[in-house]
């Protein structure tokens, strides 16, 4: 008999103290300060989710301005700096001086 209202006092024990920790984060969880903890969170995921939508739009925007500006400028660079290597180089074998531009 006397461990059956030993098992009931540990029994009642573990519900008291599961329905302290429920209540105790249940407060919590209600707390102004960890609403407005969680409520700054999701505003700054949507402001880095804002920011990297943009960052990835102006990569985009600065990637294909310099494909379309600055390859071909490079390229056409390239090509003159080689016709005047080929002229120097004539220039030396037929031994002339090269005429510059």
């Amino acid at each position: 008999m006397a461990s059956a209202q030993g098992k009931k006092r540990v029994t009642q024990g573990k519900e008291s103290e599961q329905s302290l920790i429920s209540r105790a984060s249940r407060n919590v969880s209600q707390s102004s300060i960890v609403i407005h903890a969680k409520r700054a969170a999701s505003e700054a995921a949507v402001v880095s989710k804002k920011l990297l939508r943009s960052t990835g739009k102006a990569a985009w925007i600065a990637g294909t301005t310099f494909l379309i500006l600055a390859v071909p400028l490079i390229i056409e660079m390239d090509r003159d700096q080689q016709l005047t290597e080929i002229e120097l180089q004539n220039a030396s074998l037929l031994g002339t001086t090269p005429t510059p531009k």
